[in-house]
């Protein structure tokens, strides 16, 4: 009977054991194939009426009820008058041309607000390129675009696709603003430049304009251990620096040359978004606080996002705009953790070797 029990609980556990393995490999199966087909998801939030809800619940716990009556009746009246100048606004439209109509329907600015905050890889700039053509699709001159921007900077061609991204937003003559409420440095730096205004938190990090680029070398730990390690290139300057194979004083000044490049074009990039910044003084690698950086011509005004946004609730429409992709149920799962750490050990010697601002 013992024995019976035993093989009942061995053969329960077993084939738990197989359902799980399957359970998982159809999952994989699944997340494998509809990461091909993955598709992003455009989110529009009225910040104005999200103000505007906040606002109206505070009042009601703090007027009293006779206020909130007077209140409620004016709401009532503006309300009236609105519906007035609606009417009295289609009757004019159905008289004029459709240019006349697209320009008499956006006599009120619209502030697209719009969240970047990266890291190294600067990966963000996939959603941001969405983001920006969305708004591109429907903006007009008399609009306005707020980046929201947080980033110490990164990968050079990661970032420098970022800047771009916001440059298109300047071709099209749309007013752009970037706000700091914490730091933009170095690539992030290189992304707020493009801006026709910057304004900065008084303590948020500003600058670090130069670059970077650094590597272990275990060429010696090979040696002592009788490792052979084998390199073959086409090119003299194929492979400047190695990780593994013997470095050479030829080699490191050529990969120098090639900083300086990257940092002379990171300077010219700066100089021809902000012609009256004194360039030469400030890229030398150094940060400052915001409220130091403003007086080098860094940033324009010392203010947040926060009170920018307050400043503009009145007077425009205020949407952000956020392009988000939807987890797969892989990715949901706690294992999807393990993956994560799995690809950064992967992607570690490689991005140890990427050139990165800083």
């Amino acid at each position: 009977m013992e024995f019976l029990y035993d093989y009942g609980l061995f053969l329960a556990k077993t084939i738990t054991f197989v359902v799980a393995i399957v359970v998982i490999l159809v999952a994989a199966a699944q997340s494998k194939k509809s990461a091909k087909n993955k598709k992003g998801e455009l989110e529009l939030t009225n910040l104005s009426e999200k103000f505007k809800e906040m606002k109206d619940a505070l009042e009601a716990r703090l007027l009293t009820k006779e206020q909130l009556k007077h209140k409620e009746k004016a709401a009532k009246q503006a309300e009236k008058e609105a519906q007035k100048a609606a009417k009295k606004l289609a009757k004019e439209n159905a008289k004029k041309s459709d240019d006349e109509k697209q320009a008499s329907n956006n006599d009120k600015k619209r502030l697209f607000v719009v969240e970047f905050k990266s890291g190294i890889d600067a990966q963000e700039v996939e959603n941001l390129r969405e983001e920006v053509t969305a708004i591109l699709a429907v903006a007009t001159e008399q609009d306005e675009v707020l980046i929201k921007l947080e980033s110490g900077g990164g990968v050079v061609h990661g970032y420098g696709l970022a800047a771009s991204q916001l440059a298109r937003l300047k071709q099209k003559n749309i007013p752009l603003t970037i706000s700091i409420d914490k730091v933009a440095a170095s690539g992030g730096y290189m992304m707020a430049c493009v801006a026709d205004k910057i304004i900065a938190a008084p303590f948020a990090i500003v600058g670090s304009i130069g670059v970077i680029a650094q590597l272990p070398n275990f060429n010696k730990i090979l040696k002592k251990h009788d490792i052979e390690f084998e390199q073959i290139t086409a090119g003299e300057f194929k492979r400047t620096l190695t990780m593994f194979g013997e470095n050479t004083d030829k080699a490191r000044e050529k990969f120098k040359a090639e900083l300086e490049e990257i940092h002379q074009l990171f300077v010219e990039h700066i100089g021809s978004f902000r012609p009256d910044l004194d360039v030469k003084k400030v890229a030398t690698g150094e940060h400052w606080m915001a409220s130091q950086a403003k007086s080098l011509g860094l940033v324009d005004d010392l203010q947040t996002s926060d009170d920018y946004l307050l400043a503009q609730i009145d007077n425009a429409d205020v949407y952000q705009v956020k392009f988000a992709i939807a987890k797969n149920v892989l990715e949901k799962l706690p294992f999807a953790a393990s993956a994560t750490i799995e690809k950064v050990i992967l992607g570690l010697a490689d991005k140890m070797r990427n050139i990165r601002f800083s």
